[in-house]
C-alpha cells in the first residue's frame, strides 16, 4: 500500500502540479485508509470493496471527525482510485458509488448595523496612528477585504478619484469599489499621517505601523480586537467578520449575489449565496455603504 501511495503523491506533484499542502493532505488521508484496511486485514487496495469503503466512512463519522473532514477524505480516496484504475492496478472502481457526508453551511456571524457604527466610531483621535487605524477600518467595512488583502495594498492600489481600488489576490486581481466615508478617511491618512508613520523610510504599502514599516496580520488583528474590546460589543469581532456583515448588508439591501460574488473574490457563486440566508432583523435599519 506504501507503494501505491507513494507514486500516487509523486504523480500528483509532477503530472497534477499540485501544491505542498494537497500532496501531505491525500496522504494523510490515505495513509489513515491504509492503517484502516490493514487492521481489517486487508492487504492491499485491490482487495477493497464498496462496502469496506462505506464502512470506512461510517467509522470516520462514528469517530466524530466534522463533516468537512470527511467529505475532504471521500475526495481523497475517489481521486485515489480513480488514479489506480487509469493505470491498470485494479479494473474496477470501488469508490465510485461512495457519498460524502452533507455539509451544512453554518451562517456566519455578523455585526448589526448598529453594531458595526459604534464598532466604527471607537478610533476617534486625532493622532497619526487613530487616523490610520479609522482609515483601516472603515475600508474594510467598505469593501470585506481579507486581512491579507489589507495589508498587503500598495499606494499604487488606490484610486481616490473614481473611489476604488485594485485587490490582488493570488494569480487574480479584481477592482473593488469603496465608500464616500472610507475615501475621507483615507484621504485624512495620506494627508495627515502615513508620512509621519513610514519616518522617511522607503516603503511602498498603503498601511504601515508605527515603527514606518508594512503591517503584519497579527498588527491588524490586534487593532481590530482593540476597537471590539472599546465598543464593549458582545460578540468575538475578527476582520473576517466585518467582511461577513459588509456581504451580508448588501445581500439584505438587494444587490445582485454575482456582484458581490465580484467584489470579495469568491470564485464560486455558491460561497456568496450563503449571505442570502442571512435575515437578522437588526440588519434592515439601512446600508451604511452609501452613507455620505
Amino acid at each position: 500500500m506504501e507503494w501505491e501511495i507513494h507514486r500516487f503523491i509523486q504523480y500528483l506533484h509532477l503530472v497534477k502540479k499540485t501544491t505542498y499542502n494537497t500532496e501531505v493532505s491525500y496522504e494523510r488521508d490515505l495513509r489513515k485508509l491504509a492503517l484502516y484496511l490493514k487492521e481489517h486485514n486487508i492487504e492491499t487496495f485491490a482487495d477493497v470493496t464498496s462496502e469496506e469503503l462505506r464502512k470506512y466512512v461510517k467509522y470516520l463519522t462514528d469517530e466524530g471527525n466534522a463533516p468537512s473532514s470527511v467529505s475532504r477524505t471521500v475526495s481523497s480516496i475517489k481521486t485515489f482510485y480513480n488514479y489506480l484504475l487509469n493505470i491498470g492496478v485494479i479494473n474496477r472502481d470501488p469508490a465510485q458509488f461512495i457519498k460524502a457526508p452533507k455539509i451544512v453551511k453554518k451562517v456566519p456571524d455578523t455585526l448589526t448595523y448598529a453594531e458595526v457604527e459604534l464598532f466604527l466610531s471607537q478610533p476617534e483621535g486625532n493622532s497619526p496612528k487613530d487616523i490610520r487605524d479609522k482609515a483601516i477600518v472603515e475600508l474594510m467595512y467598505s469593501t470585506g477585504l481579507r486581512v491579507s488583502e489589507v495589508i498587503n495594498l500598495k499606494l499604487s492600489d488606490i484610486n481616490l478619484a473614481d473611489r476604488c481600488l485594485t485587490c490582488n489576490d493570488t494569480n487574480k486581481q479584481r477592482i473593488v469599489p469603496f465608500s464616500e466615508k472610507a475615501k475621507k478617511w483615507l484621504e485624512r491618512y495620506l494627508d495627515e499621517s502615513r508620512e509621519i508613520l513610514v519616518k522617511k523610510k522607503e516603503t511602498g504599502m498603503l498601511f504601515v505601523n508605527c515603527h514606518g514599516t508594512p503591517m503584519s496580520r497579527q498588527g491588524l488583528w490586534k487593532i481590530i480586537k482593540y476597537y471590539a474590546q472599546m465598543a464593549d460589543i458582545d460578540k468575538d469581532i475578527t476582520p473576517h467578520m466585518l467582511r461577513h456583515s459588509f456581504a451580508a448588508h448588501m445581500a439584505e439591501c438587494g444587490t445582485d449575489l454575482k456582484d458581490i460574488q465580484k467584489i470579495l473574490g469568491h470564485s464560486d457563486i455558491t460561497t456568496t449565496q450563503i449571505y442570502r440566508d442571512i435575515t437578522e432583523t437588526s440588519h434592515k435599519e439601512g446600508f451604511l455603504l452609501n452613507e455620505k
